[in-house]
Protein backbone atom coordinates (compact mmCIF):
# COMPACT_ATOMS: atom_id res chain seq x y z
CA UNK A 1 0.00 0.00 0.00
CA UNK A 2 1.90 3.05 -0.75
CA UNK A 3 0.76 6.09 0.40
CA UNK A 4 0.10 9.35 -1.73
CA UNK A 5 1.76 12.84 -1.44
CA UNK A 6 -1.09 14.35 -0.39
CA UNK A 7 -1.31 11.96 2.44
CA UNK A 8 2.55 12.31 3.40
CA UNK A 9 1.74 15.81 3.06
CA UNK A 10 -1.30 16.02 5.89
CA UNK A 11 0.88 13.42 8.18
CA UNK A 12 3.29 15.89 8.34
CA UNK A 13 0.68 18.63 9.87
CA UNK A 14 0.82 16.52 12.84
CA UNK A 15 3.97 17.06 14.79
CA UNK A 16 3.27 15.24 17.74
CA UNK A 17 5.20 17.69 20.48
CA UNK A 18 3.02 20.66 19.02
CA UNK A 19 -0.16 17.97 20.03
CA UNK A 20 1.12 17.23 23.27
CA UNK A 21 1.76 20.59 24.04
CA UNK A 22 -1.53 21.90 23.26
CA UNK A 23 -2.81 18.66 25.70
CA UNK A 24 -1.19 20.43 28.60
CA UNK A 25 -2.42 24.40 27.87
CA UNK A 26 -5.84 22.58 27.50
CA UNK A 27 -4.78 21.05 31.44
CA UNK A 28 -3.60 24.59 32.36
CA UNK A 29 -6.98 26.11 31.16
CA UNK A 30 -8.87 23.52 32.94
CA UNK A 31 -6.75 24.93 36.38
CA UNK A 32 -7.24 28.08 35.75
CA UNK A 33 -11.27 27.80 35.35
CA UNK A 34 -11.21 25.55 38.53
CA UNK A 35 -8.99 27.94 40.41
CA UNK A 36 -11.42 30.96 39.31
CA UNK A 37 -14.38 29.50 40.51
CA UNK A 38 -13.37 28.63 43.97
CA UNK A 39 -12.34 32.82 43.70
CA UNK A 40 -15.77 33.39 42.86
CA UNK A 41 -17.63 31.48 45.42
CA UNK A 42 -14.92 31.75 48.17
CA UNK A 43 -15.77 35.74 47.81
CA UNK A 44 -19.31 35.12 47.17
CA UNK A 45 -20.09 36.82 43.79
CA UNK A 46 -23.03 36.63 42.98
CA UNK A 47 -24.60 37.01 38.66
CA UNK A 48 -22.33 38.57 36.42
CA UNK A 49 -19.64 39.56 38.79
CA UNK A 50 -18.95 35.82 38.66
CA UNK A 51 -18.75 35.68 35.23
CA UNK A 52 -16.73 38.74 34.87
CA UNK A 53 -13.85 37.34 37.41
CA UNK A 54 -14.03 33.81 35.04
CA UNK A 55 -13.67 36.15 31.55
CA UNK A 56 -10.79 37.96 33.11
CA UNK A 57 -9.23 34.54 34.22
CA UNK A 58 -9.62 33.61 30.73
CA UNK A 59 -8.15 36.36 28.79
CA UNK A 60 -5.37 36.67 31.76
CA UNK A 61 -4.23 33.02 30.98
CA UNK A 62 -4.49 33.50 27.60
CA UNK A 63 -2.27 36.13 27.96
CA UNK A 64 0.26 34.61 29.94
CA UNK A 65 0.27 31.27 27.46
CA UNK A 66 0.41 33.72 24.34
CA UNK A 67 3.75 35.62 25.82
CA UNK A 68 5.34 32.63 27.60
CA UNK A 69 4.67 29.52 26.38
CA UNK A 70 3.95 30.53 22.34
CA UNK A 71 6.55 33.33 22.02
CA UNK A 72 3.90 35.15 20.20
CA UNK A 73 3.07 32.79 17.30
CA UNK A 74 0.08 30.98 18.93
CA UNK A 75 -0.87 29.77 15.07
CA UNK A 76 2.00 27.55 15.21
CA UNK A 77 1.40 25.16 18.60
CA UNK A 78 -2.92 25.75 17.80
CA UNK A 79 -5.00 25.13 15.21
CA UNK A 80 -7.48 28.18 15.17
CA UNK A 81 -4.62 30.34 16.55
CA UNK A 82 -5.33 33.01 19.18
CA UNK A 83 -9.66 32.94 18.50
CA UNK A 84 -8.87 29.30 19.45
CA UNK A 85 -6.44 30.59 22.92
CA UNK A 86 -8.78 32.93 23.78
CA UNK A 87 -11.89 30.86 23.40
CA UNK A 88 -12.52 29.23 27.09
CA UNK A 89 -14.21 25.94 26.25
CA UNK A 90 -17.82 24.89 26.55
CA UNK A 91 -15.96 22.03 29.45
CA UNK A 92 -13.90 25.16 31.03
CA UNK A 93 -17.11 27.07 31.24
CA UNK A 94 -18.74 23.96 33.32
CA UNK A 95 -16.26 23.31 35.59
CA UNK A 96 -16.57 27.04 36.44
CA UNK A 97 -19.76 26.89 37.44
CA UNK A 98 -19.52 23.55 39.38
CA UNK A 99 -16.84 25.29 41.54
CA UNK A 100 -18.63 28.42 41.75
CA UNK A 101 -21.86 26.69 43.09
CA UNK A 102 -19.35 24.39 45.40
CA UNK A 103 -17.26 26.99 46.92
CA UNK A 104 -20.63 29.21 47.51
CA UNK A 105 -22.59 26.68 49.43
CA UNK A 106 -19.52 25.47 51.26
CA UNK A 107 -18.32 29.08 52.48
CA UNK A 108 -21.73 31.11 52.40
CA UNK A 109 -23.80 28.24 53.80
CA UNK A 110 -24.84 29.86 56.85
CA UNK A 111 -25.21 33.61 55.92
Amino acid sequence: MSTTQAEAAAAQLIYPSNVLFNSVLQNLKFYSACFAGASAGILGLQNWLGFALFLASTVFTSLCIYTLNTRGRPAKYIQGGMLELVNPGQDNVFTFVLVWTLFYGVVHVYD
